[in-house]
């Protein structure tokens, strides 16, 4: 019965290890706005993939994910992604450099971008890319890349990470392994 416990108490323990991203407010109180020192908010954070990044601002405003090239040039017609619905949660699903700055190219001049160095293993959180197609099949073979077109991808966030359903299935395991040890199957 120790061994079911000790089991049960490692898989828990492993589920809240894994459950402990950090979720950053962009400017904390002040938000996304051309009245916050983002270097200053910047300086003593560390993120990790897995973390997210929350942008709060006004209705006028939106973020922009941009290449390192159009962040240090504020370039605003070239974007990876634009977010415009106020309350903008970001996941930071790889490791490296990523780049946000204003839509409005003045308020990026005047200090509105973010660049954040993300920590990780180089593993990523996000999708695996789909199949390549079979030959002699009519399908077409695409892959993933960073698009660097003047169309403008508009995500809007529904809210934070969420590792509820990783942490449900390890106390579901947890659960199995206490039953089997219970009925010494």
């Amino acid at each position: 019965m120790e061994k079911v416990l000790l089991v049960y108490f490692l898989l828990c323990s492993f589920a809240i290890i894994r459950c402990s991203a950090t979720n950053y407010i962009v400017g904390d109180n002040s938000g996304w706005d051309i009245s916050t020192n983002l270097d200053t908010w910047i300086a003593d954070k560390k993120f990790k993939v897995g973390d997210a990044l929350v942008f709060q601002y006004s209705s006028g405003q939106s973020v922009e994910e941009v290449t390192k090239e159009n962040f240090y040039t504020c370039n605003t017609t070239n974007v990876l992604a634009t977010y415009g619905n106020g309350n903008t949660t970001v996941p930071l699903t790889r490791a490296g450099d990523r780049y946000f700055i204003s839509g409005n190219k003045l308020y990026c001049l005047g200090g509105i971008k973010l660049h954040v160095h993300v920590e990780g293993d180089d593993k990523s959180l996000a999708p695996a890319l789909a199949p390549k197609a079979v030959a002699g099949s009519d399908q077409t073979t695409s892959t993933l890349t960073h698009s660097r077109s003047s169309k403008k991808n508009t995500h809007f966030s529904k809210g934070a990470v969420n590792c509820a359903r990783d942490a449900l299935q390890l106390v579901y395991i947890a659960l199995m392994a206490t039953v089997y040890g219970m009925l010494n199957i």
